[in-house]
């Protein structure tokens, strides 16, 4: 890469603000309006059973290009694009009915499923858990290539140092999602007993064959990077370490605290408390200084120290995902609880934690009324505002996804052990395929999306090309990134994060 474009780039991600708050949430509000669309023509029309190429097209225009055209061409109109996605869908729903009817459940059947290991429930498949996790999976991988590009907007990249940005908001998103499923291993392990038998090299060991291949993508990169002279923003995790790193390296951290979890039986507790020393580490000493402004040394903590020190902050959003999840994976296991009850116990729980967390950002990040600390969002510390932001808004769209599958599709769970072989039938009713497919191959889409983003820059010249131009180009990217999933989906191979 010529020396002096690769100065232009590094300068095109550098030293950047971020930008509102509310905008993002206008911008990131497009993925539910499209899955309540998508929800309304499958549940009102089957327009997606069967499924062919008009339903491919329509879903892919609806579940991927409508969160590109959020983040580029509408990005000053997310609102409009919003409106343009539910207006459709209110008049399908005025003039039309359900399709197929919903079944009741059994109250004294809610509990009967067995997985076929000691007689213990199993946990049931949640779709409005996988239109998220696939969402924002989306978004990264179109955010990570469309960056390069100056249709995408400078307020959308990561901040420098304090801000908030839509980027911002999809590492730690990733990081929440991360966590929420990583809680099917501890309720399954606390059914059973296991966390008694269990020691915590025996669990550290297990959780380590998980991060293996995280680790192994990030020495990839880092080898990649600096062989192939990419242009880097060294400020935004240090000379060595990347994103890859955090991610692998979480959930051998985590199963430290799960020992914990015996003593204080609350995630939340235990993610509000990592968050909390970190932030009293960073207002009380001279850690803040020395991550944002201090020089470079020679020695590797000094050369990483955002990545190190930042990955406290991730702990604790790992740790707050993994408590929504272990609200929200097993249903409820009590034989006199209707699914449908179980459900609004679900809503209820992620509308409480999204309002708490919002108010705990809100007296963090603002002066409140005379109340607040004040502190500026930061994602390269990953500070205690962050840690909350990231909590908030991932608990508010896990209730908008929950939300619209309760209303659409409410008897998409599995509601009694002779049901059992039907539950792939009505979750894939109530799931879109692509969403589907990005969910479940979500390591080997990312890989390849980080792939094809290193391609694309490095033939490319991104900063020159017209809007028109790169827009073109990251369409082809995004029905290039979705067709891999659609075939690995086809063959049955899941490698989810």
């Amino acid at each position: 890469m010529d020396a002096s474009y690769k100065s232009r780039k590094e300068a095109f991600v550098s030293n950047l603000a971020g930008g509102s708050a509310l905008e993002i949430n206008a911008v990131t509000l497009v993925a539910p309006a499209s899955v309540f669309l998508w929800s309304v023509l499958q549940s009102r029309l089957s327009l997606f059973t069967p499924y062919g190429p008009v339903a491919l097209i329509t879903d892919f225009l609806l579940n991927v290009l409508a969160i590109l055209f959020a983040t580029t061409l509408y990005s000053s109109a997310p609102w409009l694009l919003n409106i343009l996605l539910v207006s459709p869908a209110l008049l399908v729903l005025l003039n039309s009915r359900p399709r197929r009817s919903q079944q009741k459940a059994n109250p004294r059947h809610a509990a009967a499923a067995q997985d076929g290991s000691g007689g213990l429930p199993s946990l049931p498949i949640h779709p409005f858990l996988t239109t998220y996790r696939a969402a924002m999976m989306i978004i990264t991988c179109i955010a990570i290539l469309a960056v390069d590009f100056r249709v995408f907007p400078r307020r959308f990249a990561k901040a420098e140092n304090w801000g908030t940005s839509l980027m911002d908001l999809g590492v730690g998103s990733f990081v929440f999602s991360g966590g929420v499923v990583s809680a099917r291993s501890v309720i399954k392990d606390r059914r059973s007993g296991a966390p008694a038998k269990k020691t915590l090299v025996s669990r550290f060991a297990s959780s380590m064959r998980h991060s293996v291949p995280l680790l192994v993508l990030g020495l990839i990169r880092l080898f990649s990077v600096k062989n192939l002279d990419y242009a880097e923003h060294v400020t935004e995790y240090g000379v060595h370490w990347n994103f890859f790193f955090t991610l692998g390296f979480l959930p051998p951290f985590v199963e430290i605290f799960e020992g914990l979890a015996t003593f204080i039986p609350s995630y939340e507790i235990l993610s509000l408390a990592v968050a909390v020393l970190y932030q009293v580490a960073l207002e009380s000493t001279e850690l803040k200084s020395y991550i944002l402004v201090s020089p470079r040394g020679t020695d590797l903590l000094s050369k990483n120290r955002e990545g190190v020190f930042s990955f406290l902050g991730y702990l604790a959003i790992f740790l707050a995902g993994r408590a929504a999840g272990i609200r929200i994976l097993p249903g409820d296991p009590s034989p006199s609880i209707a699914p449908q009850q179980a459900k609004k116990r679900v809503l209820s729980s992620l509308a409480a934690q999204a309002l708490g967390c919002t108010a705990l950002f809100a007296l963090n990040s603002t002066y409140f009324f005379g109340y607040g600390a004040n502190i500026p969002v930061s994602r390269r510390l990953a500070n205690m505002p962050y840690v909350l932001w990231v909590a908030a808004f991932n608990n508010s769209q896990l209730f908008l996804f929950c939300l619209i599958e309760a209303v659409f599709f409410p008897s998409a769970n599995r509601t009694s052990g002779t049901e059992k072989d039907k539950e792939a039938e009505r979750t894939a009713f109530a799931t879109s395929r692509i969403l589907k497919a990005f969910n479940r191959g979500g390591l080997v889409v990312f890989l390849l999306a980080n792939l094809l983003t290193g391609a694309v820059n490095l033939t490319v010249p991104t900063l020159d090309v017209s809007d028109t131009q790169g827009m073109a180009i990251l369409i082809g990217y995004a029905a290039v990134i979705t067709g891999i999933a659609l075939g690995l989906d086809k063959a049955n191979i899941k490698l989810s994060l």
